[in-house]
């Protein structure tokens, strides 16, 4: 089967690059054609507000559709623009600076039709590339922040030269009008999990003119936009994960009076702070982990999926059962109660407490966790309720027999 590729170019103040930007465009289509399933390639410029002649060296090319924004919208806007005046079954497009070779969709639309994708992006992350140092730190920085969330491979989450099923378009919004409008579709393809997205390396150059990324605010944008994705695909990963950092934050800082305690049993009283951060920092630990198991199910729910059934995630669901918890929580009030047990007594007898803080504290913190498990479980049983009301209604066990009325007219049995 032939397709028909539209390629999108949005330029901002490129007029020393979008000339030759958009000659090399024209002499690729030959090659895309003869190297791809495509048969017809369409070119579009979307100018976004510039304040040069962008716009009028772009109109030269009587066989380019130039559309044009008279204030700057964005990155994301400019491409959402010119897909919605594409007419081709795929649509794909790249930066105008001239860092990226046109031939290379030939290369993108091969990977697509062979490998049953629904996004191909070329990674700029491969050798050869001349990307500054800083911004392919960066780039790796958030390809491994990404991998992490969605426990999927991706080298360049940013990169400016994709080609998509024109279909997915609807899959994958929204997604943000500015530059961050890249990583923010990567992260959707690998978090939702129902898109699939491969990567081919390409020849990457240095630009033509002045870069508009600015490192440090833009670099901001792509870290949220990827956490922001995850939130809303998979919000129990990054949940876990700030968990985990919690965790190893306490057993830094409360490792030095627990072993003190298991050598000495007691606790010096400057001990104090660092034994109040750790449990804190434990209480959070806490608090993350169960909410990470509520919003994988809300996550479910509104995403019409499972919740997780593997992993930590689907390890802490299965923990958190009614009879789980109830017992959970009965353990936890019950050591809670032994542990201030001599201040409780002392009090009762005398009106005075000479317990030490660090059972009061610990003690504190039991019955912290007895109510985060308590309301923890009311939440999930609450969702398993919503679910079975959207839901189908439940499967009636079957009987293992079936003993069926005789009619009333029926002949008694005789005795033989």
């Amino acid at each position: 089967m032939r397709h028909r590729l539209s390629i999108v170019i949005p330029a901002l103040d490129e007029e020393a690059a979008i000339g030759e930007t958009l000659e090399r465009c024209l002499a690729a289509r030959a090659h895309i054609v003869s190297e791809s399933p495509v048969d017809e390639v369409e070119l579009i410029v979307v100018n976004d507000g510039s304040t040069d002649r962008t716009e009028e060296v772009a109109r030269r090319y009587p066989e380019v559709t130039v559309l044009g924004f008279d204030q700057n919208r964005g990155y994301g806007a400019a491409l959402k623009s010119g897909f919605a005046e594409a007419s081709g079954d795929w649509v794909g497009f790249l930066d105008a600076d001239g860092t990226c070779d046109p031939r290379f969709f030939a290369d993108l639309c091969r990977a697509l039709e062979s490998r049953q994708a629904d996004v191909a992006l070329g990674s700029r992350m491969g050798p050869g590339s001349e990307m500054p140092w800083l911004r392919a730190l960066g780039n790796a920085l958030f390809a491994w922040i990404l991998g992490v969330l969605s426990q999927a491979r991706v080298r360049d989450t940013a990169s400016g030269m994709r080609v998509m099923r024109r279909a997915v378009l609807a899959d994958l919004d929204p997604l943000p009008d500015g530059l961050h409008y890249t990583p923010a579709m990567t992260a959707r393809a690998l978090l939702e999990g129902k898109l699939r997205l491969v990567e081919e390396p390409m020849p990457y150059a240095e630009r033509i003119g002045e870069s508009k990324l600015s490192v440090a605010r833009d670099g901001v944008r792509f870290l949220v936009s990827i956490v922001r994705a995850a939130a809303i695909y998979r919000p129990a990963r990054p949940l876990l994960l700030l968990a985990a950092g919690l965790a190893l934050g306490a057993l830094a800082v409360g490792g030095g009076p627990l072993r003190y305690w298991m050598r000495h049993r007691f606790l010096e009283e400057w001990m104090i702070y660092r034994v109040l951060l750790a449990l804190l920092l434990g209480t959070g630990v806490a608090l993350l982990a169960s909410t990470a198991v509520v919003a994988d199910q809300i996550a479910a729910i509104a995403h019409g999926r499972p919740g997780a059934t593997t992993g930590v995630t689907g390890l802490l669901r299965r923990g958190l059962g009614r009879r789980e918890a109830v017992v959970g929580a009965g353990a936890l009030v019950a050591a809670a109660v032994a542990v201030c047990w001599p201040g409780i007594a002392e009090y009762a007898t005398s009106g005075h407490i000479q317990m030490h803080w660090s059972r009061a504290m610990l003690s504190a913190l039991l019955l912290v966790l007895a109510m985060a498990l308590g309301t923890t479980v009311f939440l999930l049983e609450t969702i398993d309720l919503i679910r079975a009301q959207r839901g189908a209604p439940a499967e009636l066990p079957a009987p293992d027999r079936v003993f069926h009325a005789r009619p009333a007219s029926a002949e008694p049995d005789r005795p033989r």
